[in-house]
């Protein structure tokens, strides 16, 4: 069912028509269903003449000058419907891309994961009565007790409690053990801040978590240990006072209990729309398991690249342009052309129907729309950046010195165009006003014919 609502845009009333989350049903809707493409981007006028750089350049020299990114920006424009670069300034630099890496990210667990994969969390029987063994899948959105009911619906803790109780009968758990062995590594990436954790940016990577290891899914404090505290969650359902310890599931041990989440599709739109660290992270460890590398780090960045090559290759773009440590965009160490994300993102609406430019719908769909969704839910809404609220379809990036913004926008004569807009070295106490820069440049391009 759509459920329609008003959101009001600087005074403006915008109707606007969504699924109704309490309509939904408890499973998700089937990834295999064609995408529907014209919801998700403009009517576009394919015969319209393309912009040119000095077309551009007026549109381009305010936002350009602006104090917080003067001499930092980079900017990278090509068009989607024939591949061209239309504008270009430092776009084939490394730059340090924050969060905008996720589409990287995005791109990579949509090509190598099937879109029927569902992320499994089990519990299954221990090696003696009364011990049960909670085995982590990698689902960062497994829910807790507490959690808000959300769509689309995630995998809960109490389902997958009540299941195992319903197996074990009259025998009382003494014992869970949590099983992380899906992933390997270190918990925290080079480059992350120390503070990540402890700021609620990420919980410590690895299989098993509730609620993304938050100690309440209202707050963004994470819990040190996710995994010893999703077995504690579990063990107070169960009933008694089992004992939780860290342990590996015995070969060929008894499954007592599963949950499963939301296809990969979803989990996608979900990462994107909120710029969820941990989903990110998840993703990239899944692409790694599906490519034969080990889940950890190394084995994460160097399946994404993999799989990310042949994109590249096609485009021209040297696949060192794609230079990632994790898959969230949270390291410093982390490296990406503009010009290659430019080109990713114009293989993403590629409107030939295609499998694959199918399969890469969602990006489309998880994208935040300007002044109304995810991470722009509150950007657009006022002064020159006002009118493009709901023409702008792009994921943002922000880190110290760092702000970026990359998507698509429809130009006043009707082309599309990917763009990659990223300022490095912003000075301290500036992003918002950076932010505002950026928005104002995209807004201009909204509003260009550019000829």
């Amino acid at each position: 069912m759509l459920l329609a609502s008003a959101v009001t845009v600087a005074g403006v009333a915008v109707l606007v028509l969504q699924d109704d989350p309490a309509s939904a049903p408890a499973a998700a809707p089937s990834p295999t269903a064609a995408p529907v493409r014209p919801a998700l981007l403009p009517a576009l006028d394919d015969s319209a003449p393309l912009p040119t750089p000095a077309g551009l350049r007026p549109a381009l020299e305010e936002a350009l000058a602006h104090p917080a990114i003067a001499g930092r920006l980079a900017v990278s424009l090509v068009d989607t419907e024939t591949g061209t670069t239309v504008y270009e300034r430092g776009a084939a630099t490394p730059l340090l891309p924050a969060s905008t890496a996720k589409i990287a990210t995005a791109v990579a667990a949509l090509t190598a994961l099937p879109p029927g994969q569902r992320l499994t969390t089990r519990v299954v029987a221990g090696a003696t009565p009364g011990e049960v063994v909670l085995i982590g899948g990698g689902d960062p959105t497994l829910a807790g007790s507490s959690a808000p009911a959300t769509y689309p619906a995630p995998a809960r803790l109490t389902d997958l409690a009540a299941r195992a109780r319903a197996a074990l009968g009259a025998t009382a758990v003494t014992r869970v053990l949590v099983d992380e062995s899906l992933y390997s590594g270190e918990r925290l990436a080079a480059g992350w801040k120390d503070s990540y954790v402890t700021e609620g940016a990420v919980a410590p990577v690895g299989p098993l978590s509730v609620d993304g290891g938050r100690v309440r899914p209202d707050r963004v404090r994470r819990h040190l240990d996710p995994a010893l505290a999703a077995g504690e969650a579990l063990a107070a359902l169960l009933g008694g006072t089992p004992e939780v310890l860290p342990g590996t599931a015995p070969a060929g041990a008894r499954e007592l209990a599963a949950v499963v989440s939301p296809p990969v599709p979803l989990l996608v739109e979900r990462m994107l729309a909120r710029s969820d660290n941990d989903l990110a992270e998840a993703l990239a460890r899944h692409v790694a398991i599906s490519q034969g590398q080990p889940a950890s780090f190394a084995g994460a960045a160097a399946a994404v690249r993999s799989v990310l090559g042949p994109y590249l290759d096609e485009v021209g773009v040297g696949r060192d342009a794609v230079a990632l440590v994790d898959g969230s965009g949270l390291s410093r160490l982390n490296r990406l052309e503009p010009a290659a994300l430019t080109r990713l993102l114009a293989a993403v609406a590629a409107d030939d129907g295609s499998p694959t430019a199918e399969r890469l719908t969602p990006v489309l769909a998880g994208l935040p729309v300007a002044g109304f969704t995810g991470t722009l839910s509150d950007r657009y809404r006022e002064g020159d950046a006002l009118p493009a609220a709901g023409v702008v379809r792009a994921k943002t990036g922000t880190l110290n010195g760092v702000s970026a913004l990359a998507g698509l926008v429809r130009t006043a004569d009707g082309r599309l165009l990917a763009f990659d807009l990223t300022a490095d070295g912003v000075p301290a106490g500036a992003t918002r006003q950076a932010e505002a820069a950026l928005d104002r440049l995209a807004a201009a391009l909204a509003a260009c014919g550019c000829r």
